[in-house]
């Protein structure tokens, strides 16, 4: 787990200060080591500048380090992340007579790519944004996982005359860092999308000029920064197109998963939230390790958040070495600043992930195994129930006028009592029905407004003036994609995707690696894997999802000798207390924020709205979240502490 950073431009003093100023913004990512690499310049004295932050991970020896360069070609890579499957790819590479400088994975994938070229790519199994050049060819092939684990992001000089062409790093705030955007500007499109997602979704980004490539990505470049080619090296196998899974298969492929997730030369725990996913990947990696495996939970004070009690008897069940860390409301505020600052983009989740990683890190360990994953792959959430019954009603009624079925669904809404609370409309998925029945059968609109933070109406009063709202709080380049990859699935195939996509991929992954790297610690997803997504992907839907929200078939496998008893409760997200805390020291700091017009106005908002809305959560209005003013506060310090407005 590392930062990598790059330019391609004028081999100059001035492009070399961007490099290092980029590197330093991302020491965390890998305080043991930096490293800087340069390409012979061209007739123009043009080329890749490459920079590597390194946190060691396997092998640890200096041969190890980065930029690495192949002893053979003269390539060279800078990689951030884990190829798991490099032990095999290293042994089809001895067979094939080639031999490799390092231990460790980046020189297998090195290699693989020296002599494969960018085909080499679809062989990697595991979470990595590279950067890797081609000293033959002069081309530099930036790639992305399958799965999106790992950012990488991309910002392209607006100057056709300009001393540099493009620019890449692991974050977004390494390119802020870099001075190479004269003028950094908030993209009113992010502002769009975290009004309605919490979120920024790919592949736009929260500043303007900056995109980030999507999962499954790589893209070639020549010395010059011109763009040759761009393609997936990964995509999900159409539907029906493989043999059906055995759970006796299933349970194989998901157990190897678990044990090249182990693959270590440092310390490596486990995050036990006490429910289903977490400890079966607990469960399974136990039983793959020689030694005793550490978890790890974190505990609240407040008693209906506290699961801790639950984990420390299944750390018991499993065998364990098992340690509990309190986060009280004091300690919360006191290291907020930071756990925000750790955030790259503005999104509403992660602190929890930043806590407990802050925590596993004061413990001595630098790498950690997270159940993440698996109610996308086995329908664990609410949205495998709900959007296939409105589905199927919408197709039932798809001839019926939109005026018709939206009047209809308010009546419904009426005799439910979901409507208007004094003056303001509660933001649920319900209260969104006159909206949802409008889309018909369209699956990806369902989903997104059952996942909108808020009410279509209520969004554009949110809204500034310059930004306009997304359709259905998507780009249209990642709408057209989702809809690709859903075509000829059933409903229930398409939402694990949406959800693998979006829930996941956009906001779980990418906060995950901020947070957790702001610890300088590597965060492991044994369920968020390519080869086991297409494994998965060949059960029939009975057996992959039924009953919907109960994970039965990672329960019999992944929790096998463990007493069913200890998993008999209502399902509990990994989630901090927010609700009472912003009701307590944390709602003083959030409506000094929302009472700043300015700063409101620069993210983007409508300063009366944001405090309309703020001063109706205070008073309790049913139907109105924590997540929801919580999102804005977010996106509003994130653009003050960055410097940027719209």
């Amino acid at each position: 787990m590392c930062g990598i950073a790059g330019i391609v431009g004028a081999i100059d003093s001035d492009n070399r200060s961007a490099l290092k100023r980029m590197a330093h913004a991302m020491a965390h990512r890998g305080p043991d080591a930096d490293g800087f690499w340069e390409a012979a310049p061209d007739a123009q004295g043009w080329g890749p500048m490459l920079a590597h932050r390194r946190l060691a991970i396997l092998d640890l020896s200096p041969s190890g380090a980065q930029p690495m360069v192949d002893v053979h070609s003269g390539d060279a890579i800078v990689q951030n992340g884990e190829v798991y499957n490099y032990v095999e790819l290293r042994a089809q590479l001895a067979a094939q007579g080639q031999s490799v400088q390092s231990s460790g994975d980046a020189a297998v994938m090195l290699r693989a790519l020296s002599v494969q070229g960018p085909a080499a790519m679809a062989s990697m199994r595991g979470m990595f944004a590279v950067a890797f050049w081609s000293v033959g060819k002069r081309q530099l092939v930036l790639a992305r996982d399958a799965l999106g684990i790992k950012p990488l992001y991309l910002l392209r000089n607006p100057d056709p005359q300009g001393a540099w062409a493009i620019a890449f790093a692991s974050e977004l705030r390494a390119l802020l860092a870099s001075g190479l955007i004269k003028q950094p500007k908030l993209n009113p499109a992010a502002v769009s999308s975290v009004v309605w997602n919490g979120f920024t979704v790919a592949p736009e980004t929260s500043i303007s000029g900056v995109e980030s490539l999507w999962p499954g990505e790589q893209r070639i470049y020549n010395d010059q920064g011109a763009e040759l080619m761009r393609e997936r090296h990964w995509q999900l196998p159409a539907a029906g197109s493989l043999l059906p899974l055995s759970e006796e298969e299933l349970a194989s492929e998901l157990e190897n998963t678990v044990k090249l997730h182990l693959a270590s030369d440092v310390p490596l725990g486990v995050f036990l939230s006490g429910g289903v996913d977490s400890s079966a990947l607990a469960n399974l990696a136990q039983r793959a390790s020689k030694e005793r495996v550490h978890t790890f939970t974190m505990a609240f004070e407040e008693k209906e958040r506290n699961e801790g009690e639950f984990s420390k008897l299944i750390a018991k069940a499993i065998g364990t070495e098992h340690q509990e860390f309190l986060l009280t409301e004091r300690y919360f505020m006191a290291h907020l600043d930071c756990a925000l600052d750790s955030l790259d983009q503005p999104s509403f989740d992660g602190l929890n992930s930043y806590f407990m990683s802050h925590a596993v890190k004061d413990a001595g360990f630098k790498v950690a195994l997270v159940g993440s994953g698996g109610d996308e792959l086995f329908g664990g959430y609410t949205s495998f129930r709900d959007l296939p019954l409105l589905h199927r009603c919408a197709h039932l009624c798809r001839w019926l006028p939109n005026s018709l079925m939206a009047s209809a669904a308010s009546a419904v809404l009426s005799l439910g009592h979901v409507g208007r609370a004094g003056h303001f409309a509660p933001q649920t998925r319900w209260a969104k029905l006159p909206d949802m029945v409008r889309c018909k059968d369209d699956l990806l609109a369902l989903y997104q407004l059952a996942y909108a933070l808020f009410l279509p109406s209520y969004q554009a009063e949110l809204l500034a003036s310059p930004c306009a709202v997304l359709a259905h709080g998507l780009p249209e380049r990642t709408a057209l994609q989702l809809l690709q990859e859903t075509q000829g699935r059933s409903a229930l195939q398409a939402i694990s995707i949406l959800e693998q996509r979006l829930f996941l991929g956009e906001r779980l992954l990418r906060d995950t690696d901020a947070v957790s790297m702001s610890a300088s610690i590597e965060i492991r997803l044994p369920l968020v894997d390519q080869h086991l997504l297409t494994q998965v992907n060949r059960l029939p839907d009975a057996m992959r999802y039924q009953p919907i929200r109960r994970k039965a078939l990672l329960r019999r496998i992944g929790l096998r000798g463990l007493s069913p008893q200890l998993f008999d409760r209502p399902k509990s997200g990994f989630e901090l207390p927010y609700d009472r805390w912003m009701r307590s020291r944390l709602g003083k700091t959030m409506g000094e924020t929302f009472n700043d017009r300015a700063a409101v106005r620069a993210a983007g908002l409508n300063p009366a709205a944001v405090l309309r809305l703020w001063n109706a959560y205070l008073a309790n209005t049913p139907g109105l979240y924590w997540s929801r003013v919580w999102s804005l506060y977010v996106l509003v310090r994130w653009c003050s502490r960055n410097g940027v407005s719209i």
